[in-house]
């Protein structure tokens, strides 16, 4: 079920983007997943163990880990995301080729496995559970990553009906074994593939975040499977999120980190004990993009440009935004902009987890990060030249 990628941006992408390259699939399938106990073990495996033992009350649990590549098929349609549905487009997803993707859920799974069930007489009810990785293009700050983890939460019954009540019931155990006393509250939203969707939010030091997403699952997502004579409960939750507020993680890339002060915390659920930080280091670039390039665009090409460094950058934050004919026609000169382009104020904050910064470091990653977002021609470099 997907969690946030649908949301909007406020410029319209006028084309879509090519598919992306060899060398970024490469890099999407070599990032470890977490929730998979073959990758090692982590935190995330334990949460979704808690999870796991209280969402489906005398359901046989089935869990399913499927490949990443999926169809545009399963991805949307057979989950009833309209044709061109803003989901789709090519700013949020990582396309390989027509009708083929990197999942931007782990809801992609669940028609497949819908038809599993359809062929099978022997079950009456189930909860397929599918935790992994899925591949976005999104901002780049401490709480956001390309490769975010999921579990969807389908619990499919054949028999007495499933209810909302139940799913309200499904939600309150699930919070209660995520995040001991932890409130939660569940707001009206709409899916395509639910009936009575909610989001999912829980509180923090007063302020409401958002870890999921759910309702019925919709009939004609089950019949369309073969399963007219089912209902189900359709859950998904985003497990970075989770395993952040029940440790007291501060920044996303925490549990990836490798010092040995972080790393031996992330085996269990036992709240985080702070370590020293290395100092941050700020870069502020203007540069020139795009009528239609958005802030998730500057985040994959961060990603995309820095490679294993990329874990040095903490944010990329625009901080203003100016079309073309906004600007003097001096500062348009010094970014080489194009009629149609704007000007955006970024904002790099540089915080490497494990080492401490120099000032020729930190320049070397503003200027690839400068030349990888920078659309103008004309050029202000930090080190005199681009080089690395």
């Amino acid at each position: 079920m997907s969690i946030d990628p649908s949301r909007a941006s406020s410029h319209a992408r006028t084309s879509a983007p090519a598919p992306i390259s060899a060398s970024q699939l490469q890099a999407a399938l070599a990032v470890r997943d977490l929730a998979d106990p073959a990758h090692g073990p982590h935190a995330m495996q334990r949460l979704l163990d808690a999870i796991l033992a209280v969402a489906a009350p005398g359901a046989a649990i089935q869990i399913h880990r499927p490949g990443p590549i999926v169809t545009a098929r399963d991805n949307y349609d057979r989950l009833y995301y309209p044709a061109d549905g803003v989901a789709r487009d090519a700013r949020y997803t990582r396309w390989l080729g027509p009708g083929v993707l990197l999942r931007s859920q782990t809801s992609a799974a669940i028609p497949p496995l819908l038809d599993a069930l359809a062929a099978d007489p022997s079950w009456t009810d189930v909860l397929l559970a599918v935790p992994g990785l899925v591949y976005r293009r999104d901002t780049l700050d401490r709480h956001h990553v390309g490769e975010p983890h999921q579990v969807d939460l389908w619990r499919i019954r054949r028999g007495a009906p499933l209810t909302r009540a139940d799913l309200d019931a499904q939600l309150a155990a699930i919070v209660a074994a995520a995040l001991p006393g932890a409130r939660h509250r569940t707001t009206a939203t709409a899916h395509p593939y639910t009936e009575d969707g909610v989001q999912v939010d829980v509180e923090l030091d007063g302020a409401w975040l958002e870890i999921g997403e759910g309702g019925l699952a919709s009939p004609r997502v089950l019949a369309d499977a073969g399963l007219g004579d089912a209902t189900g409960l359709a859950l998904g939750l985003g497990l970075d999120r989770l395993v952040m507020l029940r440790k007291g993680l501060p920044d996303i890339r925490l549990l990836r980190a490798r010092d040995p002060r972080i790393a031996g915390q992330l085996a269990d659920l036992t709240p985080y004990r702070p370590v020293s930080m290395m100092p941050p280091a700020w870069r502020d670039l203007s540069i020139a993009v795009d009528a239609d390039d958005t802030a998730e665009d500057l985040g994959d090409r961060v990603r995309a440009a820095l490679g294993d460094r990329a874990d040095a950058v903490e944010a990329v934050e625009i901080l203003s935004d100016t079309p073309h004919d906004g600007l003097p026609a001096a500062a348009r000169a010094r970014l080489g902009m194009s009629p149609g382009q704007r000007n955006l104020l970024v904002r790099v904050t540089l915080r490497d987890l494990e080492r401490t910064l120099t000032t020729d470091d930190a320049n070397a990653l503003r200027d690839r990060i400068y030349a990888a977002i920078h659309r103008g021609a004309a050029h202000q470099w930090a080190r005199g030249a681009l080089r690395w």
